[in-house]
């Protein structure tokens, strides 16, 4: 019989990440509040759950990967929650990107029910989810680490384990997600001043991202950048501007002056509100250095 995992949540990274899992020969008890994603998932490998407590029950491993902290909280400690049902022993493999101080509060939730919360968010877009490239994060309980690090195996290319401190990976996750921001801002202004100034953008970035900034970063999103190519949506504009919100609240209340994090909180902010939070934080970045250039 195959080993069964409890899965929570198939949004553009949930969903391959999923689909690798059935690949490794797992079966999943999975939730997501809309139901018919999970048709497109291998229907004898998967019971379909009608809540988050019936995807926790009787399975040793739970994998949640939920975009919002409040969504989070509600599926581990609502009334049809995780806590419900998960056994004693389990460990719930949390992948979001949230608050540092929610992963705290779970955690301490969990071992009030005798089973352990593990934080672990990853960075890659769904591409590189599918492809098993994600560079995944991982702090909490050693032996619960353990015990998730052959599931991760799974999901991604590289494991990094930052310490006993269930928060830590979190901090690390947000750190990323605020230079990942920041780099494309600067490529999208460094991009557009040649665009104004009578140069090919496209082979601008393309200069850079093969010379001095030769890393994924600069080659992946400075493509994207460059070409103005905002689809498909690999990570929303709205979820952009939720983790510079909590990079600014990490440095609050830390006493950590970071000037540059209000700047593209301030950049995510107006593409949200001229209406871009479903689109790519791609275009919520790019485009807005564009429009204020007037190109």
């Amino acid at each position: 019989m195959k080993k069964k995992i409890g899965f929570i949540g198939l949004g553009n990274m949930g969903m391959p990440m999923a689909k690798n899992l059935i690949e490794a020969g797992y079966h999943l008890q999975v939730y997501n509040r809309t139901t018919s994603k999970t048709e497109e998932l291998d229907a004898t490998s998967i019971t379909i759950c009608r809540t988050p407590a019936e995807a926790a029950d009787g399975v040793k491993i739970l994998i949640s990967m939920l975009s919002e902290d409040e969504v989070l909280k509600e599926a581990v400690t609502g009334e049809e929650g995780i806590l419900k049902t998960f056994p004693a022993g389990a460990v719930h493999i949390s992948m979001s990107t949230i608050a540092p101080d929610t992963a705290e509060e779970l955690c301490k939730l969990h071992k009030i029910s005798d089973n352990t919360y593990v934080a672990s968010p990853v960075f890659g877009r769904p591409d590189a989810a599918a492809a098993r490239k994600l560079f995944i994060c991982i702090s909490g309980d050693p032996d619960a680490k353990e015990i998730a690090k052959p599931i991760l195996e799974f999901l991604g290319q590289r494991i990094v384990d930052f310490g006993e401190k269930v928060s830590g990976a979190n901090v690390v996750k947000v750190a990323g997600n605020f230079m990942i921001i920041t780099s494309m801002e600067m490529m999208a202004e460094a991009y557009t001043l040649a665009e104004k100034n009578g140069l090919d953008r496209a082979q601008v970035a393309d200069f850079f991202g093969t010379t001095l900034f030769n890393v994924p970063i600069f080659q992946n999103y400075g493509k994207l950048i460059a070409t103005k190519q905002f689809e498909p949506v690999g990570f929303k504009t709205k979820l952009g501007f939720k983790d510079t919100r909590l990079t600014l609240k990490i440095a609050q209340a830390s006493l950590t002056p970071m000037p540059t994090a209000m700047l593209v909180h301030n950049r995510l902010q107006s593409a949200v509100a001229k209406g871009w939070g479903e689109s790519d934080w791609v275009e919520g970045v790019s485009r807005g250095v564009s429009e204020d250039a007037g190109v």
